[in-house]
């Protein structure tokens, strides 16, 4: 019995101390936050098909304005080569290797790719992948939509850095975006890996009144979005890294952040001792995202887990 006050307090005190930290990352955010309003520079112009990645990242305008997908028809229709080689690739591998395929970051509601300045970093180091942040419009009322537009922005990155396939990032609503271009639209033929960081795949009730917004309404429990992802989808190519908090307040109910889907491949990865804001920036996560990225075949559907605590 003496061992229950102990044991009461420790869930309190990692929440003040996980709320604590995630308002330091809010302050924090608020000051860079107007940098991720201007859209990326993007390369001057497409590569031809096949040709190798551009030593440093493209840059895409925000998803609000597209541009063409360009010469996206001429992309050699090659398999993956992460899928033929998987992780059993020689330590001499050159840093450019075609295992990492470029890699797109998609923000959550509200936010813009700013969220997303020290996981940038942290992928590009891993082999000097390109790597680029997209911005959709806070004014966004259809996920669907969202995601038509973010297949237009992956067919130009395809088109212009000549890779036949994409890794995504997606943070909260960012995730739940790509998953239905994966899953809806076709997508699973371009993105590789879909990571995504505190997604709400069967729906959040957290904040009611926001539910004035169209775009919270379709992240609801049984929003027709939620439903639809809920659908078969047979033979879908892309593999999926689901990380999720045990101290995310914006997840309700928390289990709503793992991925449950018996047609896709899934890796539910728990995270512990930080929130949803932490989520995207946290060394202790992009590290696991690094991992997540590397993995193939049945490793990438093991469970795992990140203890930052």
């Amino acid at each position: 019995m003496g061992l229950l006050p102990p044991l009461r307090m420790r869930l309190p005190v990692a929440l003040l101390r996980a709320t604590m930290l995630e308002l330091a990352i809010l302050a924090a955010h608020m000051i860079v936050y107007p940098s991720g309003l201007i859209p990326e520079r993007r390369a001057s112009r497409p590569a031809p098909a096949g040709a190798a990645p551009p030593g440093s990242s493209g840059s895409l305008g925000s998803l609000e304005s597209p541009e063409p997908p360009g010469a996206a028809h001429g992309l050699p229709d090659t398999p993956d080569p992460a899928e033929t080689h998987g992780s059993a690739a020689p330590p001499s591998l050159p840093a450019r290797s075609p295992r990492h395929p470029p890699a797109v970051l998609l923000h959550g509601f509200v936010d813009n790719r700013s969220v997303f300045v020290l996981l940038r970093r942290s992928l590009a180091r891993q082999d000097g992948r390109p790597v680029e942040s997209l911005n959709y419009s806070p004014l966004t009322c259809d996920i669907r939509a969202a995601a038509e537009l973010l297949g237009r922005h992956v067919e130009e990155i395809c088109a212009r850095t000549g890779r036949p396939r994409v890794d995504i990032v997606g943070h909260s609503l960012g995730g739940l975006i790509a998953r239905y271009y994966v899953q809806r639209l076709g997508g699973d033929g371009r993105v590789r890996t879909l990571v995504t960081l505190g997604t709400p795949h069967t729906g959040t009730r957290v904040a009611p009144l926001a539910s004035a917004h169209p775009i919270v309404r379709q992240m609801r429990p049984g929003s027709a979005v939620i439903e639809e992802l809920g659908l078969p989808a047979p033979g879908c190519r892309t593999r999926f890294v689901s990380f999720w908090s045990d101290l995310d307040q914006i997840m309700v109910p928390l289990e709503t952040a793992r991925l449950e889907h018996p047609d896709l491949m899934v890796r539910n990865v728990r995270v512990s001792g930080i929130g949803h804001l932490a989520l995207p920036v946290h060394p202790a996560v992009a590290a696991g995202i690094r991992e997540a990225l590397e993995m193939s075949g049945a490793e990438a559907e093991s469970p795992g887990a990140v203890s930052v605590a």
